[in-house]
């Protein structure tokens, strides 16, 4: 990064700052990940000087032969790891690829059934403050009040009963298998269509270690940058009989040109996750969760539904420490470089910024090479840090804990 250095001190200093950041600390964000220097090559190579609007063969500006056979590999390698009919690879985001969804096949004012997000779902699954609820009647199932799993049965009922045109399944927050196949006959025996947003376990169904909604499902979207350990940016799943309606509804109908240096990220992160290793990968990821989830509540702690079936956990603070919040608890394990995110919990009565819950995963860590020895290490070191209010030294003490196992596991690039 010499040119950057000479060009811009200031933002090279910051990013090396960032290295350094992530380096040290134990990053637990679920949705966090390393990417390898092969997608990071890719995501800032000489493509991003290219315009390309429009589709392989199909663009509205010239001089687009090398890129379309970009885009061709990464649509191609797409349908292959997910057995999918159809791929678009162009959405800059999750967030983009859901609103391409609902733009193909809705009209304002149509009705959404989705899982909320304090319950566990996503921005764009019909939250009031998101074009998916400003746009769309959106009518919300949740989990059941004993289990914290999705209550099918009731999501059943409110189908039937209301009659959405739409139904949506996937969650940010939800540490469960999903049953596609059931939500799917759900939504296909009231009339509405389906859309599965994989975005947090879309690496475990590339891995075959979570069922998959493809065969199931209308239409099915992910990020690329979670499990999938690529470039930051979306892509899109469906029948082929949808194929047109969601090309057109990504362009034009919600972005312009695509971003072909990240597209080429995604092929290439894309053909990683065709490799056998991938697979031995995404199996240490649930390794390392259940370890770390068997460390938390033996240590007495209380996780959502009592465990987690794939990469991530939810940590319901208000039984074990009621008179600590989400943020607080982030806060805290900040100061000794562990890197958490506060999460809403299902009968959340605090408010989205302050929270009931910690939100943890295990993909950042698996990625550097940690297995299921540091796991309940980790799980420790967060119930001491929570546990009561810590002098300075303990803190300090746990954090040069921290920092010794993160350079046991260096980060998978070069010093700057």
């Amino acid at each position: 990064m010499d040119n950057l250095r000479l060009a811009d001190p200031e933002i090279f200093a910051a990013i090396r700052r960032e290295r350094r950041r992530q380096e040290e600390h134990l990053e637990l964000i679920a949705s966090e990940n390393f990417a390898s220097s092969a997608v990071l090559e890719a995501a800032g190579s000489i493509l991003t000087n290219k315009y390309a609007e429009g589709y392989p063969d199909r663009r509205y500006y010239g001089g687009c032969e090398h890129v379309d056979a970009v885009e061709r590999l990464a649509i191609g390698r797409a349908r292959e790891l997910f057995g999918a009919e159809h791929a678009n690879v162009q959405p800059h985001s999750g967030t983009q690829a859901n609103l391409s969804v609902y733009a193909a096949v809705l009209r304002p004012g149509d009705k959404i059934l989705t899982m909320s997000l304090i319950e566990g779902g996503h921005l764009t699954h019909g939250h009031g403050k998101n074009l998916s609820g400003m746009l769309y009647s959106v009518v919300h199932y949740g989990t059941d009040p004993e289990t914290r799993r999705i209550d099918y049965a009731a999501m059943a009922q409110l189908a039937e009963r209301e009659r959405p045109r739409l139904v949506t399944v996937g969650a940010s927050a939800h540490p469960r298998e999903i049953d596609f196949h059931r939500v799917a006959e759900i939504a296909h025996g009231c009339g509405a269509l389906v859309l599965a947003d994989i975005a947090h376990i879309a690496g475990l169904i590339a891995a075959g270690l979570h069922p998959s909604p493809v065969p199931h499902c209308d239409f099915v979207t992910t990020t690329t940058h979670k499990t999938l350990r690529g470039p930051r940016g979306g892509l899109i799943l469906c029948k082929e009989k949808f194929a047109r309606a969601i090309d057109s509804a990504v362009f034009p109908g919600n972005q312009g040109g695509p971003l072909m240096h990240i597209i080429a990220a995604k092929a290439v992160c894309l053909l990683e996750a065709l490799q056998s290793s991938f697979g031995d990968y995404q199996r240490r990821v649930l390794k390392n969760a259940q370890a770390l989830a068997r460390s938390l509540l033996e240590c007495g702690m209380e996780l959502v539904s009592g465990g987690t079936d794939n990469h991530l956990l939810l940590l319901d603070l208000r039984r074990t420490f009621p008179e600590m919040t989400g943020k607080q608890a982030q806060n805290l394990l900040g100061k000794v470089n562990v890197t958490a995110n506060k999460n809403t919990i299902p009968g959340e009565r605090r408010s989205p910024v302050e929270t009931s819950g910690l939100r943890i995963g295990t993909p950042a860590v698996t990625t550097r090479g940690m297995g299921e020895m540091e796991m309940e290490q980790i799980g420790r070191w967060i119930n001491k840090v929570l546990s009561t209010p810590q002098p300075e030294a303990t803190l300090e003490e746990v954090q040069a804990a921290v920092v010794a196992m993160c350079r046991r596991f260096p980060l998978p690039y070069p010093m700057l």
